[in-house]
């Protein structure tokens, strides 16, 4: 009975995955054996094993880190971000400050209100709720809400580089290269014009 050979995985398949993920290059090369060699599969074990590796990480404190700022072209918008990390390393660390600068870019473009879901006031949810009322059915109602949060949350928005991911799946990935936990604190968005009581800044929040 003949056994069955490990697929070829060619190293320009590897860099593509690599570069869809930020994983690294032998998470990548093993995600496309267990795959099989397809892409999309690979691409699926690696956000699953992000995730995992994001939860492990999720209790260590994350005091480092720095302030990334945007302005944008025509000067007419600004954002400040916080990220915090664990160590000063980290911090120094190219792939991190590119992740800050995808993060400040995603708050300018993209308008989130908060961090996270938990952020949202129950006040605002309770407005949230009323409006999609009408449909009575509490998984229509659920879903609105979602809609809401995947509008407003920034983790929950889809990444405005790359719509087959949200920031979440961004902050995870990145969580498994670096092997740190990475935590998106705070940041305020400025847009010239704005009435102040308008500005789209979350709350601040400790982080995890």
């Amino acid at each position: 009975m003949s056994t069955a050979t490990a697929p070829e995985i060619s190293p320009e398949l590897v860099k593509q995955l690599r570069d869809k993920t930020s994983a690294g290059m032998m998470d990548c090369k093993k995600a496309l054996v267990e795959a099989k060699g397809d892409l999309a599969a690979a691409e699926t074990l690696l956000r699953k094993k992000g995730a995992a590796s994001a939860s492990k990480k999720a209790g260590r404190e994350a005091k480092e880190g720095v302030i990334g700022s945007y302005i944008h072209v025509g000067d007419k918008v600004g954002v400040l971000v916080e990220i915090n990390c664990e160590t000063d390393f980290v911090a120094r660390n190219e792939s991190f400050r590119a992740f800050v600068k995808d993060v400040t870019l995603q708050v300018a473009a993209a308008t989130p209100l908060y961090v996270k879901r938990d952020e949202v006031p129950a006040s605002v949810l309770a407005v949230e709720r009323d409006v999609a009322g009408a449909a009575v059915v509490d998984k229509i109602i659920s879903g609105k809400l979602d809609k809401y949060f995947s509008t407003y949350c920034l983790l929950e928005q889809t990444f405005v580089k790359d719509n087959a991911k949200t920031i979440n799946d961004l902050l995870n990935a990145k969580i498994a290269e670096l092997g740190e936990n990475i935590v998106i604190r705070r940041f305020s968005r400025f847009q010239v014009g704005e009435t102040l009581g308008d500005q789209a800044g979350a709350p601040e929040t400790t982080g995890a």
